[in-house]
């Protein structure tokens, strides 16, 4: 039933925001030279590599695999990457990645491959799903919270999973993404 309404998400979106999705990467080109959409594998379900989608937030020079910014004014950001990633439509293009399987619409967020390996047994039960657009560590934390905090919270939502629990996370991110949370970036000297 969960894929199936991944399925069914994944198409919607993609039909309903096609248009902005092609202005945004329009944009994207036009603020900075480079391609549009970033790829970078990931660690997805039962630890297996993919390569996720995101539209591009930072300059094409940038480290693919360094710090996350911290703040919106670090130099790395192009100005519509900033906007992108504090309206979260930089994630849009995992739509894709919803559609082939490789991610959910709720799931813990997919990290480095290099950060799986250094997990414990208890983390590890975070890639007992596939990955998501949007997880629990996303509603109740996010920037704020540390990488083990998050860590922690992924394994709760895997623990305790259900569709209904999948309908309110949709429901709080919307809402926070509505009301402009201010914690998207990473807190510093935080585990992560």
């Amino acid at each position: 039933m969960k894929r199936l309404l991944d399925i069914v998400a994944a198409v919607c979106g993609l039909v309903v925001l096609a248009i902005p999705m092609l202005v945004i990467a329009l944009l994207i080109r036009r603020d900075s030279p480079g391609e549009a959409i970033f790829r970078q594998r990931r660690a997805g379900r039962d630890g297996h590599p993919f390569t996720m989608l995101k539209f591009r937030t930072m300059r094409p020079d940038t480290e693919a695999f360094g710090q996350s910014p911290s703040a919106p004014d670090d130099p790395r950001l192009t100005k519509i990457g900033r906007f992108l990633r504090e309206t979260s439509l930089d994630e849009l293009p995992q739509l894709i990645n919803i559609l082939t399987g490789d991610m959910s619409l709720v799931g813990p967020r997919p990290l480095y491959e290099a950060q799986a390996a250094r997990w414990n047994t208890r983390q590890r039960k975070r890639l007992d799903v596939r990955p998501g657009l949007t997880g629990y560590a996303q509603v109740f934390g996010r920037g704020k919270i540390t990488h083990e905090e998050k860590l922690e919270l992924d394994v709760y939502y895997v623990e305790n999973r259900t569709l209904w629990l999948d309908a309110r996370l949709v429901f709080l991110t919307l809402w926070n993404i509505i009301a402009r949370r201010g914690d998207i970036y990473e807190c510093r000297g935080h585990g992560g």
